[in-house]
């Protein structure tokens, strides 16, 4: 490159002509240094391109560092203070963010183990696998449900933090993401296009880093994304083309993985490649029209959703209303699954579980009830014979067995009416009411409630100064989705089943696994594809700008 101009500002101001090729951002601080009084190297930061510039190993010339000709240097000084402070606050902070990494890590473990291997979930909400269509799939054994779940959960996550552009912290989360998917089975990640997509992202958090030393492996993963794209949406995307109705939802993305390809192309040198792939982004970049957007949003439509529709659906307004009104049916039909899958976890709770830990299997139950078996008794069944419906359908017509399954179940009944009785007991105790008075009245009316108000009517001097009917009476912890049960409703840990879902809920980190699990709630099948594309179209334009400035120079 030989020798450039550096304009200098800030701390000192001034053009310094410097060897590309020779320089390390320690001979350029020791220069700036000296022609100022910062009071030495050590009490300046150098800044170019919004990214500070480091010493490194002290090899790393400034060419290899992306800083070119006429570039713009901002200097800022330090003082020996603040410099102590701030080494001292980036110590602490990147502590704090080693440990949540750590945490988040283990939440999505501990979820995904939860939830992949027909256990009964501690939450009052499932998480399942489904296809671009919506229909719930099961993919290989339980080691792969389970790694495909934990790549989506931290995945779903590190869009969160790429949308609050915490780009760097977003690059480790996909990167344990990429380790997640690693331990599926090969061909089973083969059939779909999250890791590509997760490969792109990943680049994409290079790119806005403004990193250059991830140059090499940023070119190695976008090969492998634009082979993994081709294998899972066909050649030219048309067998995305035929899933999805003529729908074009994958242009966003195609545009994205070209602008990157192209950054990497004129950072290596390849000029010619580099122009060639930019052109072909800036025929893919599309700006919402006002117009359109205006017409949508006067039907009632919110901005961000309006736009979405219209880059599905590559501008065309028809087919936008189209999947709009599409999108709305499909919302209202999953809350309706949800609320109904919600029930029956609440359901298989009272079942207990199998002796492999497992829940009842409410499809088998179904089909057992359905022939004339009385429920709790064919639950039972399957309960002990691991959800094997031939076994249960044994001893449910084994009159010996069928004897034994009818003493189980009263017997179980009978410990979760105590367990019940003694929560209540203990709680409206709690409240200052005598034993004798509270096991009275919850004999005579049944119910806690009934018995509070009871008691709240009659004069008691033990009764706890404040207490109003209207307090709130103690409830399990809110699920994820926000429903609410009572303990009696749990009875997971009888009859030697293992930990009952109260202890195991004590140790979940709640806050992390809602913060992985917030994102999925809201995600549907365009999720992966939903970029909003503003960012892309301004870099297309730098960088089509520099490749002819270098086809010039």
């Amino acid at each position: 490159m030989g020798v450039g101009k550096l304009r200098i500002g800030g701390a000192w101001s001034g053009v310094l002509e410097v060897e590309m090729d020779d320089w390390t951002v320690a001979m350029l601080r020791e220069e700036v240094a000296n022609r100022s009084d910062c009071g030495g190297p050590h009490c300046i930061n150098l800044i170019c391109a919004g990214r500070v510039l480091r010493d490194g190993d002290g090899t790393e010339k400034l060419s290899q560092l992306g800083v070119k000709n006429n570039a713009k240097i901002l200097v800022s000084k330090v003082s020996v203070d603040q410099q102590g402070k701030s080494i001292k606050e980036e110590f602490l902070a990147e502590e704090e963010r080693s440990n949540k990494l750590s945490r988040l890590k283990a939440a999505a473990t501990s979820l995904a183990g939860r939830h992949a291997d027909g256990s009964l979930p501690v939450e009052d909400f499932n998480l399942e696998l489904e296809n671009q269509s919506g229909e719930k799939v099961q993919l290989g054994s339980e080691t792969d449900q389970r790694a495909i779940m934990m790549g989506l959960m931290l995945h779903a996550n590190a869009k969160a933090l790429i949308r609050r552009e915490q780009y760097r912290d977003a690059l480790e989360v996909l990167t344990m993401g990429e380790e997640a998917f690693s331990l599926c089975n090969p061909k089973l990640i083969e059939m779909v296009d999250n890791v590509p997509i997760l490969q792109i992202d990943m680049v994409w958090c290079y790119f806005m880093l403004r990193d250059i030393s991830w140059l090499s492996v940023a070119g190695i993963r976008l090969a492998k994304a634009r082979e993994g794209i081709e294998r899972a949406h066909g050649k030219e995307s048309t067998r995305l083309r035929i899933l999805q109705g003529g729908r074009y939802p994958e242009l966003a993305l195609h545009l994205r993985m070209e602008l990157l390809e192209g950054v990497v192309a004129y950072h290596s040198g390849q000029l010619q490649k580099s122009k060639d792939t930019l052109t072909s982004a800036q025929a893919k970049y599309f700006q919402v029209p006002d117009e359109t957007l205006s017409l949508l949003m006067s039907m009632g439509y919110k901005e961000r959703e309006a736009k979405r529709a219209l880059r599905m659906n590559n501008m065309d307004v028809g087919s936008a209303v189209d999947f709009l009104v599409e999108e709305k049916a499909k919302k209202a039909q999953k809350r309706e699954e949800n609320l109904r899958r919600q029930k029956e976890i609440l359901e298989q709770k009272q079942y207990g579980t199998t002796p492999l830990k497992k829940a009842v299997d409410v499809q088998k139950l179904n089909e057992l009830v359905s022939i004339g078996f009385e429920k709790y008794l064919a639950a039972e069944a399957l309960r002990r014979n691991e959800n094997d419906s031939e076994k249960a359908l044994d001893d449910l017509t084994n009159p010996e067995t069928n004897a034994a399954l009818q003493n189980e179940v009263i017997s179980r009944k009978r410990k979760r009416l105590l367990k019940a009785k003694t929560s209540a007991t203990e709680n409206l105790m709690s409240m200052g009411f005598e034993r004798a008075s509270v096991e009275a009245a919850l004999q005579m009316f049944g119910s806690k409630e009934q018995a509070l108000n009871h008691l709240l009517g009659q004069p008691n001097e033990n009764a706890v100064e404040g207490t109003n009917p209207s307090d709130p009476l103690p409830v399990v912890p809110r699920g994820t989705d926000g429903v609410s049960g009572e303990a009696d409703q749990v009875d997971g840990g009888l009859n030697g089943e293992g930990p009952s879902s109260e202890s195991v809920a004590e140790e979940r980190d709640v806050e992390m696994e809602d913060e992985l699990t917030e994102e999925l709630q809201n995600a549907d099948a365009y999720s992966d594809y939903d970029i909003e594309v503003t960012k892309e179209g301004e870099a297309i334009t730098e960088y089509l700008a520099l490749v002819n400035s270098a086809e010039k120079a």
